[in-house]
This record gives structure tokens, C-alpha cells and sequence, in this order.
């Protein structure tokens, strides 16, 4: 297998660190502070193509190969984990359920929206008591001639208050365990969705995550993301793609844990000489290196595979346990260089580390991931692995 980038994926990834440092990292402190992004960054981003990387050209897409998709989430979470998630959201989740899963005609409706930044994605799969275990979605889709009505409640829906277009996941037989359940595409302004109580987070704070009701909500079939009952297969498609992302900006902010503390233990001298020089502190960046430069590898197999229509399931759990632990370690490690000053708000590596904490939680947390990749060693065993 071929390692090295091709003169296109080089430039693609010089063109997005460019952007990512210029746009975005400036503005990163801003935006934790406030606990919104900058409205015009994500025009920027837009404009950029960011929006629409995985869209087609001829839909008004930048159609990213996986590797370079990767590359600029990598780049964007090393300057703003945030900015990041929002963004993925928006991609991984719910253009690329659109993307995969819709007919020509909603293709043709809703991607060039998606891929111009005028309508944001969002992802309404998760509810109070349907987390880990997805497929106990209770949200009801009742048939009403030639529509569905919905009715019920998600919680810690991404992008809700920002977006125009809203994938969710509703049931027509509760008791079907998923078999029952499809997904549906909602406008913004469709009567009776409700975007209700926004999460206050620890960190992300850039990121919006909200509950959001749906009363009565009437939607046509023909917003209907493949046939009945393929819900369940549309959500573990998206998800298996938002965890490759997700990984993506986990090594980014690792990068950015290791390039702070790396810069703080030259400059800060105890002893007489710099910290950097201390076999402790030399510790911390070894570990720290060996994991970011394992998720690295592992990230762009994945992305192989993706390109090479493979398969990439048991990689992506992979990546997601091995970038929340490299992401958690990483910006652990470097507060930790910092000594004192790691724990002052004036400090980036103090939100860094309250970002990174965020990677062991949303899009499927480790224990999930554990499980999926235990049936999978034992799946021509007859053994039933159960969470």
C-alpha cells in the first residue's frame, strides 16, 4: 500500500490548514467563549467547499475522495474542535444520508442546498431513552394518505437551532426494535417541529445541541429516505461514516495538544533549563506521539477502504475508541506540561481539554464500540455478544 498523498491531496491539505489557521483557529477562543460560531465562518467554510465534501461537482460539490475528507477534518479540528463537529454533522451525518440513500429527484431537491451552506444538516436519531441502544426509537410515523405523521421527541440533535434540513428517525411499529423504523427529511419550517432546550456542555461550546419536539409534524412519503423500514441501515451507515470524521478531528486536536505543549516545554525553564530537557516531560510526548501517529494510520486505512467501496465498519469502532482515548490523553498529558498555567482559562490547552473530553460521547461511545467490535470477532461462532 501506497502511504504518500498524491500532488491533489497535498494541496487539498495545504488549502485547508491555510483556511483552518487563517479562519478559523482565530477565532477559536471566540467562539468557546460566546458558545456559538462567528455566522460568516461558515459562509466562509461554504465557500470554500467545506460544506459540500462529499457532494458531487455536478450538484455543486467539492467530491472529496475519503483521504482528502479526512485531511480536512483533521485540519479544522486542530484549530477548532467545534467548528469541526458542526461541520461533520452537517457532512458525515446528514448529507451523507442523503447522499447514500435518496432517490435522484431528492438528490437533485436538497444536496446543492446542503453543499452551498444554504440550508445546514442535522441528525434527529437519539431521544431520552434510546442512546446506546438506537433501535428502541419511539418517535411514531403514523401513515396519513400520502404523508406520515410524527410524533415524539429527540434529544442532543446537532446543529438543530442552525439547520435547514433535518434527518430523523421515526418508527411505525415501536415494538419492531428498528425493523419498523425510516428516516425522513424535514424542513426547518415544517409545522410542528419545535427546537427546544439547547444542552449547556463542558466543552464544545461551539457546538449547538438541543431537544427537539415533534407535535403532530405531517411530512410527504416522498421525503422518505429509502423504502420503509430502512431507517436502522441509513442511521449505522452514517454513523460508521461520522466515526471515521469524528477520528479525523480527534487526531486534529491531538496535533494541536502535542504542538502547544511542545512549544510551552521550550520556552518554560525550571531548574535553569528548559522543561523540554526533562525525561518526564520527554515521556509525555513519546506516548503521545506513538498513539497520534497510530490513530493516523489506522484513519487513513479506513479511508482506503471507503475509496475502495470495502467495507470499513470494524475500523470505524477502532478509530472511535482509539481517538477519544489518543484525543483524552493527548490534551491530559500536555495540561499536565503546563503545569499551572494548564489550568488557566488563558491557556488554549484548558479548552482543548474540555473539547477532547466530548469524542468519548457522541457518535457512539467506547463501550458501544467495544461490543460491536467483540460480535465481530465472534460472529461465525454462534456466540451472541450482547451490550
Amino acid at each position: 500500500m501506497d502511504f504518500s498523498l498524491t500532488d491533489e491531496q497535498q494541496m487539498f491539505r495545504d488549502m485547508f490548514r491555510s483556511f483552518a489557521q487563517k479562519e478559523i483557529a482565530r477565532v477559536a477562543e471566540h467562539t468557546d467563549k460566546e458558545e456559538q460560531l462567528p455566522p460568516e465562518l461558515l459562509n466562509k467554510a461554504a465557500e470554500q467547499g467545506m460544506l459540500g465534501a462529499l457532494v458531487p461537482d455536478t450538484l455543486g460539490g467539492a467530491a472529496l475522495d475519503p483521504l482528502s475528507y479526512t485531511l480536512m477534518l483533521e485540519e479544522i479540528g486542530k484549530a477548532c474542535l467545534s467548528t469541526a463537529a458542526v461541520i461533520l454533522m452537517h457532512t458525515s451525518l446528514a448529507t451523507q444520508a442523503v447522499l447514500d440513500f435518496g432517490s435522484d429527484d431528492q438528490k437533485g431537491r436538497w444536496l446543492p442546498a446542503l453543499a452551498a451552506g444554504e440550508a445546514l444538516g442535522s441528525f434527529a436519531l437519539t431521544e431520552p431513552d434510546a442512546g446506546s441502544d438506537a433501535q428502541s426509537v419511539s418517535t411514531r410515523a403514523v401513515h396519513d394518505g400520502d404523508d406520515y405523521v410524527l410524533t415524539g421527541e429527540k434529544s442532543w440533535v446537532g446543529n438543530a437551532s442552525i439547520a435547514g434540513l433535518f434527518v430523523v428517525f421515526a418508527t411505525s411499529d415501536p415494538k419492531a426494535n428498528g425493523r419498523g423504523m425510516s428516516a425522513l427529511v424535514l424542513e426547518k419550517d415544517t409545522p410542528g417541529l419545535k427546537v427546544g432546550h439547547r444542552e449547556p456542555t463542558l466543552g464544545l461550546r461551539g457546538a449547538m445541541f438541543h431537544t427537539v419536539y415533534l407535535d403532530g409534524v405531517r411530512v410527504p412519503v416522498t421525503n422518505r429516505l429509502g423504502g420503509e423500514g430502512d431507517g436502522w441501515k441509513i442511521a449505522e451507515n452514517s454513523l460508521e461514516h461520522v466515526r471515521l470524521a469524528l477520528g479525523a478531528a480527534g487526531l486534529g486536536i491531538a496535533q494541536a495538544a502535542l504542538d502547544a505543549g511542545r512549544a510551552f516545554a521550550v520556552e518554560r525553564k525550571q531548574f535553569g533549563v528548559p522543561i523540554a530537557t526533562k525525561q518526564a516531560i520527554g515521556d509525555y510526548f513519546a506516548e503521545t506521539v506513538i498513539e497520534i501517529e497510530s490513530l493516523r494510520h489506522l484513519i487513513h486505512y479506513a479511508a482506503w477502504l471507503a475509496e475502495q467501496k470495502q467495507s470499513f465498519a470494524s475500523e470505524a469502532a477502532m478509530i472511535k475508541v482509539l481517538a477519544a482515548r489518543t484525543a483524552r490523553n493527548a490534551t491530559n498529558r500536555m495540561l499536565q506540561v503546563h503545569g499551572g498555567y494548564g489550568f488557566s482559562a488563558e491557556y488554549s490547552i484548558s479548552r482543548l481539554y474540555r473539547d477532547a473530553r466530548a469524542l468519548d460521547l457522541i457518535g457512539g461511545t467506547p463501550q458501544i464500540q467495544r461490543v460491536q467490535l467483540a460480535r465481530h470477532v465472534f460472529e461465525d461462532t454462534g456466540v451472541k455478544v450482547a451490550p
